[in-house]
């Protein structure tokens, strides 16, 4: 090989290691090709040919600008490309943070799940109509106390209508909360509670005023006797469910209200209901109902009693369990 052609050779080595051939500065001075010309274009004036070709031309560079930016180039938005975390970091979703850590939540079926609280709970009411009913009952229990000492011909007649409003409701007030779906926490404790105060302070009445019939004047004591024995079983039993309330659910179910407490009420209701009438002196046969009303307070109080004696059988076995 000629000297020559061997030093012209060693020279293009040396500048081909020293830099390369096509730099950033030697592209752009490469002439870019000739855009084509789309065939619609044909039938455009030549203003709107020139636009729509400027458009075309702006909109490939964007794009081409998005595919080549480098990542995490922290750009602006022509830089978010596909190679770019800013578009991605947009769609990114943080959690509330946790002891100081936001947490991400990650997408459900490649969608973000939005941040919804769930509503409030409704309080509920505490004055249904169930409820109003039982509060009339014990309001009724200071008007029954007055109408029962009151003298005068209707005196006797309101305290039997009395008595007999507060029985109906009684049933009325349960059948509502049932049926209509209104009860209450406070009216379930304030149920029980109307109806003792009206059977204790109607049983206390009779026996510190008796009727002056020949049945009780021979044998005061025929009221007396019952009324202690469901007075004791209404207060033995509302300790008992007291005590159940602080245990275990099945303890909690064997003091529940049976179909023999019902009948017990119903019994007790009919009997304090015939004897205070019996002392209305509009009725004309108010001594004929004296018996059938000492008749039945003694079946109440022994439907109280045997009650009583269930619920504590099925205690006593829980308890053995």
């Amino acid at each position: 090989m000629p000297t020559s052609v061997a030093n012209h050779a060693s020279l293009l080595l040396k500048a081909a290691a020293a830099k390369p051939f096509f730099s950033p500065r030697a592209a752009a001075r490469i002439p870019a090709p000739p855009p084509r010309a789309h065939p619609a274009a044909a039938r455009l004036p030549p203003a709107a040919t020139a636009g729509a070709l400027g458009a075309s031309r702006w909109f490939r560079w964007q794009s081409a600008r998005g595919l080549c930016a480098a990542p995490h180039s922290g750009g602006g938005a022509g830089a978010q490309g596909m190679g770019s975390d800013a578009g991605v970091g947009a769609r990114k979703r943080l959690a509330p943070a946790v002891n100081g850590l936001a947490k991400e939540v990650p997408p459900l079926n490649g969608l973000a799940k939005e941040d919804t609280a769930p509503p409030p709970p409704t309080p509920p009411r505490l004055l249904t109509l169930p409820t109003v009913l039982t509060i009339g009952r014990v309001a009724a229990v200071p008007l029954l106390i007055s109408t029962f000492y009151m003298d005068g011909p209707w005196a006797a007649t309101a305290t039997t209508g009395i008595f007999l409003a507060a029985a109906v409701t009684d049933w009325l007030d349960g059948y509502l909360a049932r049926k209509m779906q209104l009860g209450t926490p406070f009216g379930a404790f304030l149920d029980p509670v109307a109806d003792k105060l009206m059977v204790a302070a109607t049983l206390v009445l009779l026996c510190t005023k008796p009727l002056e019939t020949s049945l009780l004047r021979d044998g005061p004591w025929l009221l007396t006797v019952p009324s202690i024995a469901i007075i004791g079983r209404e207060i033995t039993m509302s300790a008992v469910r007291e005590w159940a309330a602080s245990q275990s659910g099945k303890v909690l179910e064997a003091v529940a209200v049976n179909n023999l407490g019902k009948w017990k009420t119903a019994t007790q209701m009919t009997a304090l209901t015939l004897l205070l009438a019996s002392r209305d002196p509009s009725l004309p046969a108010q001594g004929a109902l004296v018996t059938p009303g000492v008749a039945l307070l003694y079946v109440s109080a022994g439907l109280a009693i045997w009650s009583l004696v269930v619920y504590m059988r099925k205690i006593w076995r829980i308890l053995l369990k």
